[in-house]
């Protein structure tokens, strides 16, 4: 297994000194449909009012090519729908407690492009959202191009009510190049990061899972979104399509 090294951090160490290795990681280093053994898809209309259906299997909608995964979405007529895109899981392949998660991706910029970078409880289909929890690593509006956000949701801190939890950074025309965006998951605080700066910190208040239910797995989620309650706030821009979401790697990082 590799350890990591950051600019931030003591190569092999996370910032409280302790060893970690690489646990699992896509390096996108093939071709054809993201691998089956690491990623599965969430399939149709999911919720936040957006405007895509989510296909499955679909090289138009996501494929390795060049190193990458490449999400794209596509302005056509699909099951009632006008757009088509893909969101990749790991649900049923990969879950993790804790660690050190990043994603080195190039955002798709332009209004009603509303990418992902994220996690949720695997016992979403138990406790349902949001009892679950949920770890937003990376979300990125194309309405609001400069910035990206990292935000946690739980049944206390949520934005259907409107105490979500989290920040922003802001990146300049972070549609034209990668960034590394990720999340260092301890027992007691989420740390998040944007190129190793690190930007916001969610602390664990009590052990109450309406506020803390991350002591519980979770799996990985990446997706392009299309409008919705947040991504469509300012339209949608159709002269964007078909629009990318491009991602070099994926990788987990866990104390040894």
């Amino acid at each position: 297994m590799t350890c990591i090294t950051t600019t931030e951090n003591v190569e092999g160490q996370d910032l409280e000194g302790v060893s970690r290795e690489l646990v699992w990681s896509d390096e996108f280093d093939y071709k054809g449909l993201p691998d089956s053994t690491k990623w599965g898809y969430d399939v149709g209309y999911i919720a936040n009012n957006e405007k895509q259906y989510y296909t499955e299997s679909r090289l138009e909608n996501a494929r390795v090519e060049d190193g990458r995964l490449v999400i794209t979405a596509i302005k056509e007529d699909w099951e009632g729908f006008d757009y088509t895109s893909a969101r990749l899981v790991t649900r049923g392949k990969e879950t993790w407690t804790y660690g050190r998660f990043e994603a080195r991706a190039k955002v798709p910029t332009g209004r009603g492009t509303w990418a992902a970078i994220w996690t949720l409880g695997a016992n979403i289909s138990e406790v349902g959202w949001p009892e679950s929890g949920e770890i937003d690593i990376m979300e990125y509006v194309g309405y609001d191009p400069d910035k990206v956000h990292g935000y946690v949701h739980t049944e206390a801190y949520n934005h259907t009510i409107g105490t979500d939890k989290g920040s922003s950074y802001t990146l300049e025309r972070p549609w034209e190049e990668f960034h590394v965006y990720a999340v260092e998951w301890y027992d007691d605080r989420i740390d998040f990061f944007v190129d190793d700066v690190k930007y916001f910190t969610f602390e664990k208040e009590s052990s109450d899972n309406d506020v803390w239910p991350f002591d519980k797995p979770h799996y990985l989620i990446l997706n392009l979104a299309i409008g919705g309650n947040w991504g469509g706030t300012e339209g949608i821009d159709n002269t964007l399509f078909p629009h990318r979401f491009e991602v070099d790697y994926v990788r987990v990082y866990q104390r040894k």
